[in-house]
């Protein structure tokens, strides 16, 4: 249990570690209930929607549920997503793009890429709102951008020479995060009668791949700010998968 509130505490502003100390070596365990949280996360999203849509515009609530996540996460993985753009996009160097990933500034890069991102989630929502099966969608898709986390802090080193808790995550969190996650396909597959699901994690699992090289080759490897960004990226593919298996309905 303690390692679980760990990773509340640390991927969530949801106050779970107000009676428990937490040191590094926690945190890095905690990483194997990432996927966990993510459905939790996921559960709350849904339940709001469902209290919401009957109500109101599908485009309110789509609007509403990205604050919603922005609140109970810290906005903390949009931060990684915008320093990661800007060091990307404006680094020439591994040094260079390290360095501008450091500064608290959003630029050009990042600015853009939150007005992207928040724009296509929004859309999605209000999209997958229309459906008859926007549940799985819901639930599942921070589940699945909190477990893209793993196979990259499993497989790459750390980027900067400074430690950090994501070295001490690694291959066990990545096999214990993943049977929630496998069981949770099985289970929407079952309700659903469909692969959507299923699909959705292929393409989540593609382009953590993907992201994960491209890291490798710029910087060396991996930083929290790159975690963050691929959370996002696995997100929007999810979500984009899984609008696309449904259309046109």
């Amino acid at each position: 249990m303690k390692l679980f509130l760990a990773g509340v505490a640390f991927l969530t502003r949801i106050p779970a570690g107000k009676s428990t100390a937490f040191d590094t070596a926690d945190v890095a365990r905690s990483s194997a209930w990432f996927p966990v949280i993510g459905l939790l996360l996921g559960a709350l999203y849904a339940l709001a929607a469902a209290l919401l849509k009957s109500h109101l515009p599908l485009a309110v609530v789509a609007v509403l549920l990205v604050i919603l996540d922005a609140l109970l996460t810290g906005a903390l993985h949009l931060d990684g997503l915008a320093d990661t753009a800007d060091g990307f996009g404006g680094g020439k160097s591994p040094d260079d793009v390290l360095h501008i990933m450091r500064d608290h500034a959003i630029g050009s890069y990042g600015g853009l890429a939150l007005v992207a991102l928040v724009a296509f989630k929004v859309t999605a929502y209000a999209a997958l709102l229309t459906s008859n099966n926007w549940l799985p969608a819901l639930i599942l898709t921070p589940a699945l951008g909190r477990w893209s986390m793993l196979p990259l802090t499993a497989t790459l080193p750390y980027a900067r020479p400074s430690a950090s808790v994501i070295q001490g995550m690694g291959k066990q969190s990545l096999f214990w995060g993943s049977v929630p996650i496998l069981i949770s396909l099985l289970i929407a597959q079952i309700v659903t009668k469909s692969l959507r699901a299923t699909f959705a994690a292929a393409a989540v699992i593609a382009v953590t791949a993907i992201f994960g090289l491209y890291c490798r080759r710029r910087i060396g490897g991996i930083t929290g700010d790159t975690l963050g960004a691929n959370l996002q990226l696995a997100e929007c593919v999810a979500l984009l998968t899984f609008l696309w298996t449904q259309y046109p309905q």
